[in-house]
């Protein structure tokens, strides 16, 4: 079961509208989704919570890329809406680094043997090449928090404070902030 809010600051305080998620895809559509709730420019927040799993609060101010914080990166790596969020510039990916490594593999195979020459590797060494592993997975998704820390630093929520945060927290996040009223409108 999942929660989204949307948070937007204005002169007389907070206001929420709860949103539909139906129809974002990319972080790109999130970000203009919450760019069309805010009023001049002003901060908004948009809340996505997976029941006892993970959250997510992505930060727009204005025409700023978005700053992002998720609760559980790996829980939220098994999610749809996650999946959103887990960018590859937030994991420390390069863009499309899959796809150049796997356009490089075609031109020279990975035991220096190019297309077309034979290869003198034996079944046994193939089968360890093949199995040999460093430890690393360059798509392992870290589990616990990622992201921006300090992404409600300045609206009243310490770093130390949101990462004790883990499952329910949204509740507590808008107390922090002087939203909890206007958010339990929605909710």
């Amino acid at each position: 079961m999942y929660f989204a809010a949307l948070l937007a600051r204005t002169e007389d305080g907070w206001e929420a509208s709860d949103t539909e998620l139906d129809d974002v895809e990319t972080l790109s559509d999130l970000t203009d989704l919450a760019r069309e709730a805010s009023v001049d420019e002003d901060t908004v927040l948009v809340f996505i919570e997976q029941e006892d799993a993970w959250f997510g609060v992505i930060r727009v101010d204005g025409e700023e890329d978005p700053r992002i914080y998720i609760s559980d990166a790996s829980a939220a790596a098994r999610s749809s809406y996650g999946e959103i969020l887990l960018t590859d510039e937030l994991l420390g990916r390069e863009p499309e680094a899959e796809d150049s490594i796997a356009a490089l593999e075609e031109l020279v195979r990975l035991d220096g043997t190019e297309d077309g020459e034979p290869d003198h590797a034996t079944d046994n060494q193939t089968d360890h090449d093949d199995n040999d592993d460093d430890g690393l997975d360059a798509d392992a998704v870290p589990a616990g928090p990622l992201g921006d820390t300090g992404v409600l630093s300045d609206l009243g929520l310490p770093e130390k404070e949101l990462l004790l945060m883990r499952t329910d927290a949204l509740v507590e996040i808008a107390d922090a902030l002087g939203a909890a009223e206007v958010l339990e409108t929605v909710r």
